[in-house]
């Protein structure tokens, strides 16, 4: 915790709200939305950005687009924004996205009530007033009685783990923080450092550019065809009659999306079947191949040996060096635990003559020269670096805020063994603190924008109840939060992604506590317990009433 962050910030006088949120993507502006304009309370947003949009403002790098349909990945909470937002592919680009969100804030006037390029360094609860102190590297700006973090699950990047960039002469940029002019890779060698989901995106693209594009891979993925194409008129207008009717499906599907044709297990159909239910899956695209093929993919490894094979040998049919193909070839994991990267002819791209791609496994990367990369058995030269290395995924994000709640206990002190929640959505010892798809929560394997919703409902709904019953202050207790971390344990000991080393369980940051973050019994089960929870009168929750809380 930055130790000035008790001071008023220099020039500046403190201000104060009943609910500050942080951030302004899709969590931040649905939360400021329904606070202010549905419940009638002050709220005030911070960003770090210099405007709306949250990941899809950072992550601008060629080829950058949503993973699930446009038509899912979007706000249900307005049926009239629903029905004049107009979608113009299956899957959505960056800079529709952004466009969209964009909109979103300017059709619900949210901008009067962000403040844009302040990033927040210190989030205190001073336990003698009952409210949030809210800080920046100058000092203390805001307080308030309610915190929500929708900072997201992917926004701090990981850090390399090479030396020697402060070396290179040419120029270096990150996916998570890619410029808002055109980087322009023509007739430059260019070097990708990543082939997860982010880089596999940007691969595809940047090859088309580049003079050469070497691409440095430590662990190839499970990758299919994404299925992108425009929206058609006729394909909109049947959406939009039957939206309530696809949201509540959503709803009720494991991932949030309207699947419903997954078979019960793979070994159970014959070869035959199996192979028709694949090749349906796969080519649609989207994440059909996890969510809608058969339904014990993440259960069973003897059902995930069938798709992981199947994905196989369509790499090894798309990539004409066998060579090259057995390097793309995923070994070692079951297929989806890991995210599945979705592509468009990206195993294609190693077919082009301007495209090398390096094992960075077999022969890691030692330092980063002037004028390139050296591995452990070559060098190779570069004019542009492209970091596509991933981030501190699910805990990162909430870490680096310096939150500190009762009696001093910084948030970092007691995740230092991994996150502590109850629901994925509070943690004991701080108090009317609420994460939007935090760690423990479905989250990452659910439509995050309904997830976002679910959340920001659960969390401005107990803010009402709250108020309604004068009551000040909201805790787990510390028994609820024991069961709830051991249900989520024990659901995902039944699956197979512990036994994989992802950032769905921290293994990707070196020295980060390996435990898997995700609730894995799926949305609707989840969505169930929450609303029982709500119902009864949010059992689980410590509930006081306290003094008046000073101005």
């Amino acid at each position: 915790m930055n130790p000035r962050a008790h001071s008023r910030a220099a020039g500046s006088s403190i201000k104060s709200f009943d609910v500050v949120v942080i951030g302004a993507g899709f969590a931040g502006l649905y939360a400021l939305h329904r606070l202010r304009d549905q419940m009638g309370v002050s709220a005030h947003v911070f960003d770090a950005a210099s405007d709306v949009g949250g990941t899809w403002y950072w992550n601008r790098y060629p080829g950058a687009r949503c993973d699930i349909e446009s038509i899912h990945y979007s706000y249900s909470f307005s049926e009239e924004l629903q029905q004049e937002w107009v979608w113009s592919e299956r899957f959505a680009s960056q800079p529709e996205i952004l466009n969209y969100l964009n909109h979103v804030a300017d059709r619900f006037d949210l901008r009067k009530d962000i403040q844009f390029n302040t990033r927040i360094t210190s989030l205190v609860w001073d336990d003698k007033n009952k409210v949030w102190e809210v800080g920046t590297e100058e000092g203390i700006i805001a307080r308030c009685k309610y915190l929500i973090a929708g900072t997201g699950n992917l926004s701090v990047a990981k850090k390399p783990d090479f030396k020697g960039f402060e070396k290179f002469k040419g120029e270096i940029y990150a996916t998570g923080s890619w410029p808002h002019e055109k980087v322009d890779f023509t007739g430059k060698r260019v070097g990708v450092i990543g082939a997860g989901a982010s880089g596999i995106q940007a691969i595809t693209e940047i090859a088309k550019e580049a003079a050469h594009l070497t691409v440095f891979q430590r662990t190839p993925n499970f990758a299919s065809p994404i299925g992108n194409g425009p929206l058609t008129p006729e394909a909109v207008k049947q959406v939009k009659a039957r939206y309530k009717e696809i949201r509540a499906k959503s709803r009720n599907s494991f991932g949030g999306m309207p699947y419903d044709k997954a078979l019960p297990s793979a070994i159970a159909a014959t070869p035959t079947e199996r192979r028709r239910v694949y090749d349906d899956c796969y080519w649609d695209g989207g994440f059909r191949m996890i969510f809608d093929s058969f339904q014990d993919l993440l259960f069973n490894r003897e059902s995930n040996d069938t798709a992981a094979e199947y994905i196989r040998a369509k790499i090894r049919e798309r990539v004409k060096d066998p060579k090259v193909a057995e390097m793309l070839t995923p070994k070692g994991y079951p297929y989806g635990t890991k995210r599945p990267p979705l592509e468009t002819k990206y195993y294609e791209t190693y077919n082009r003559d301007n495209v090398t791609l390096v094992d960075i496994k077999s022969t890691p990367i030692e330092e980063v020269t002037e004028h390139g990369i050296r591995t452990s058995n070559a060098e190779f030269e570069l004019d542009v670096i492209v970091l596509a290395i991933g981030f501190d995924a699910m805990t990162g994000p909430l870490l680096s805020m310096g939150i500190v709640g009762r009696d001093g206990l910084a948030l970092n002190k007691k995740w230092a063994d991994g996150p502590h929640t109850y629901l994925g959505i509070t943690t004991h010892g701080f108090p009317n603190l609420f994460f939007i798809t935090g760690p423990q929560s479905p989250s990452v394997l659910y439509n995050m924008p309904l997830a976002i919703e679910d959340h920001v409902e659960f969390a401005t709904d107990a803010i009402r109840y709250l108020r309604e019953h004068d009551l000040d202050v909201m805790e787990p207790t510390q028994e609820a939060e024991t069961q709830w971390g051991a249900l989520v344990d024990s659901i995902a000991q039944k699956t197979l992604l512990p036994g994989t080393d992802s950032w769905y369980t921290g293994a990707n940051i070196p020295g980060k506590p390996r435990v898997c973050m995700i609730y894995l019994g799926g949305a609707p089960s989840y969505r169930k317990i929450c609303a029982d929870v709500e119902a009864n009168g949010y059992t689980g929750f410590a509930l006081d009433r306290t003094a008046a809380i000073a101005a």
